[in-house]
């Protein structure tokens, strides 16, 4: 197939080379007017400061010149090398001695010309893409003496261009991104593609843009080249990324036109469409009643199908704890709820909590209207805590006379396992707070008894601590503080703080006070007489 597109299109070259070679030799043979000798000048040969192509310049000659239109065809590639065009002067009438001589750009090399016939051949392929014209120098010579006949003149040789660049995406491949659920029509980015040839003659550089895949998700304009959105209700959670192939193809889309192609992704973003869900309708925990304040009792999570900011939640309760016991908040990393304990856990009271929890989108989008929420229920169950016994009081007061007998009872204390296995109780006294061992204490009844005499005169009160530990789990212990305070008793006779003196006259009076001594006698034998028995 290729070798035969090679032989139709050196056919369609040699069709079009004897179509112009015929022009131009129609055009040299047209006759001259000897009497203006004017010079003739084709579109394609331009002087200096020259009008626009195509018109044709009628002046007084200076010269015998006569021009040939002349341009070459760029990527010509056949066996010999291609006529240009042809220089003639009215000087030349047969005169052998008449020599042409070419100068300028690529003379020599790509240009040569026939001294004798003035024919003008391109010697290399040419490409416009590089050098779109040459600027060339056509003089005549004397052959024998080599002097001018005529001054030089100036042409240009164009190149024409043929439709031989393929359009290019310099700067793909592309990627784009569009909101999902995206309105018909919206725009996701722009293509551009850049053609080599020549932007003015012909179509060879007229593009248009075209979908090769990507439909019927996107659209593009075959001018602007702007991809839009085609397709409504585009959901990235079904599908987040398009690989979107474009053509842009010259000679503006018709058959024989070359292309190029690229590739847009297309990246679907986020919005906020979908709600949170929770795994499950209901949860239950189970929690020891000891669980410390602050610490996590459970985790629940709503998962959100959306991403980023979109899915993240807030969680709250709404039912279900009216003792404000629990508080839930987010855990930031893992997007879940998390259950922790605000104040301390009483089984004895309550053994279960059923609570009403709600997960709450945190950001409301502008075009879903959001946001969302869902909510389930969470059971949580108390369990029971081995907790220590729990004293009647937490401190006790006795009172006991300083005079009570050895093993005399002066109080009782009482504890009271209110766990469920309600275990028995143990009571003892903590000895670093009775030193001297003065109290007893039953192990059973938490009966406090005397175990040595008492002096109020030594010690008004002892303050003792008595703990109470479970039959079952010895770790489990309570402690309360005893005070007890022991009563006087006239046990001590009174005493003199010095001794006295007294003299008496030996004609005193009866009842005449000489002392103190007198006094004091006295108060101390009527208080002598008042403490005896009987």
């Amino acid at each position: 197939m290729l070798k035969r597109g090679e032989e139709m299109q050196r056919d369609l070259w040699t069709s079009l080379l004897l179509v112009w070679i015929t022009c131009v030799q129609y055009s040299s043979m047209a006759p001259l007017n000897n009497q203006s000798q004017s010079l003739q000048t084709a579109s394609a040969m331009i002087p200096r400061n020259r009008p626009s192509e195509g018109q044709r310049i009628l002046s007084r000659a200076k010269r015998g010149w006569v021009w040939n239109q002349m341009f070459v065809l760029e990527e010509f590639s056949g066996p010999d090398p291609i006529l240009v065009g042809r220089l003639h002067t009215d000087l030349d009438m047969g005169n052998k001695n008449i020599k042409y001589v070419l100068a300028g750009e690529g003379a020599g090399t790509i240009f040569a010309i026939n001294e004798r016939t003035g024919d003008i051949h391109a010697m290399k392929r040419l490409d416009r893409e590089e050098k779109a014209e040459y600027t060339l120098t056509a003089q005549v010579i004397d052959r024998d003496t080599d002097k001018p006949l005529e001054p030089p003149s100036e042409f240009i040789i164009k190149v024409q261009d043929i439709n031989d660049n393929p359009p290019q995406f310099i700067e793909g491949p592309y990627k784009g991104s569009v909101p999902e659920m995206s309105q018909v029509g919206t725009s996701v980015t722009r293509v551009t593609a850049t053609d080599a040839d020549d932007p003015v003659y012909g179509n060879s550089a007229r593009l248009v843009y075209s979908i090769l895949e990507g439909q019927p998700y996107f659209s593009i304009d075959q001018t602007t080249a702007i991809i839009r959105v085609a397709l409504a209700g585009m959901d990235r959670e079904m599908r987040e990324e398009y690989l979107v192939v474009i053509q842009a193809k010259d000679m503006g889309g018709h058959m024989g036109g070359l292309s190029g192609t690229t590739t847009v992704t297309v990246t679907l973003t986020d919005i906020n469409d979908n709600p949170p869900k929770f795994s499950k309708g209901s949860y239950e925990f189970t929690i020891p009643e000891d669980l410390g304040i602050g610490k996590p009792g459970g985790r629940v999570k709503a998962n959100d199908r959306d991403i980023g900011e979109n899915a993240k939640s807030a969680y709250s309760i709404i039912g279900g704890d009216e003792r404000d016991v629990f508080e839930i908040v987010t855990d930031a990393q893992t997007q879940e709820g998390i259950l922790r304990l605000k104040k301390p856990l009483d089984f004895e009271s309550k053994k279960s909590y059923n609570l009403t929890v709600v997960a709450t989108n945190i950001r409301a989008d502008s075009i879903t209207g959001g946001p969302y929420m869902d909510q389930a229920t969470v059971k949580i169950i108390i369990e029971d805590a081995d907790e220590p016994p729990v004293f009647t009081k937490s401190a006790y007061l006795f009172d006991v006379h300083e005079n009570a007998a050895i093993n005399t009872v002066i109080g009782a204390v009482a504890a009271r396992d209110q766990d469920a296995t309600h275990s028995q109780v143990r009571y003892f006294i903590d000895r670093h707070t009775d030193l001297e061992r003065q109290f007893n204490i039953n192990v059973d009844d938490g009966k406090i008894t005397l175990a040595k005499p008492l002096d109020r005169e030594t010690d008004m009160w002892h303050n003792i601590t008595v703990t109470a530990t479970e039959v079952r789990n010895h770790s489990q212990i309570s402690r309360a503080i005893v005070a007890i305070k022991v009563l006087d008793i006239n046990d001590n006779a009174p005493e003199f703080a010095t001794e006295y003196e007294a003299f008496l006259c030996e004609n005193g009076k009866p009842g005449q006070v000489r002392g103190m001594f007198i006094y004091c006698t006295c108060i101390f034998f009527f208080f002598f007489l008042s403490t005896s028995p009987n």
